[in-house]
């Protein structure tokens, strides 16, 4: 299982919308996914329509809970979600920065069945805080998503940054699989600018796949549905299918 951290810590930079849609495109792919929703707002559990989620994953921050227990079906092909809820700002308070609570996501991951699904998302709340910690100590890469607006350019050194640290202090096989330009208006010279400006700056780790700016994405959480759902054939569908057929085509780099 390839267990890949979806982070900016700016929100709005389309983190949660490229959680669900990417999960959801990879399970039309033939691929099974595991969502974990570790921001405590819950919006990919709430994007899902995950009814009554209780306290979620907190229960393995508070309570010596079994992930494996707090998965929750939904009725999207090929995935399903560990549920999040407020209860998490409450489990942050009871971490520490210390490696023990650092490495409580990390320990509780090792217990879930290792051919069960192919690719975990973790969902990370938008600040590099105790439980974003804790997603990229227990994940094996980092999915950057980046609003193609100049203000967003700065958040992508600050994630690349905390990676590096991380990478060399609790999670040596920690890296950046790629950087994905969201939100990307092809009206505007200000969002080419910006998208070209990535390229430069990071080359490969850029993916080909850019997700246009799309009024069905922002409508399709209200419906509870991926955009894969609510509108299969839109713009919106086709740039996330191009992501995970990218996403699919680096798994050559396997991981056990």
């Amino acid at each position: 299982m390839r267990s890949i951290a979806i982070l900016n810590q700016k929100g709005g930079s389309g983190k949660t919308t490229t959680s669900v849609n990417l999960a959801s495109t990879l399970g039309e792919k033939g691929r099974r996914v595991l969502v974990v929703d570790m921001d405590p707002q819950a919006s990919a559990t709430d994007w899902f329509g995950i009814d009554k989620p209780g306290r979620g994953i907190t229960d393995i921050f508070v309570d010596d809970v079994s992930l494996l227990n707090l998965v929750r079906a939904t009725d999207v092909l090929g995935v399903a979600i560990i549920p999040a809820s407020a209860w998490l700002l409450g489990a942050e308070k009871v971490l520490r920065w210390d490696p023990p609570s650092l490495q409580v996501f990390k320990k509780a991951k090792r217990f879930l069945p290792s051919n069960q699904w192919d690719y975990m998302l973790i969902d990370c709340p938008p600040a590099l805080n105790l439980l974003t910690a804790n997603a990229l100590v227990g994940a094996d890469y980092v999915l950057i998503p980046v609003e193609a607006h100049r203000m967003a350019l700065p958040g992508v050194e600050r994630v690349i940054a905390s990676v590096e640290t991380l990478r060399r202090n609790l999670n040596s096989k920690l890296s950046v699989l790629m950087i994905v330009p969201c939100r990307v208006d092809s009206r505007t010279r200000h969002s080419r600018d910006v998208v070209d400006e990535l390229r430069s700056r990071y080359g490969k780790l850029v993916s080909t796949a850019e997700i246009r700016e799309n009024i069905k994405l922002a409508e399709a959480p209200a419906h509870s549905m991926p955009i894969t759902i609510f509108d299969g054939r839109g713009k919106g569908a086709i740039d996330y299918r191009a992501l995970a057929d990218e996403i699919i085509a680096t798994e050559k780099r396997i991981i056990s």
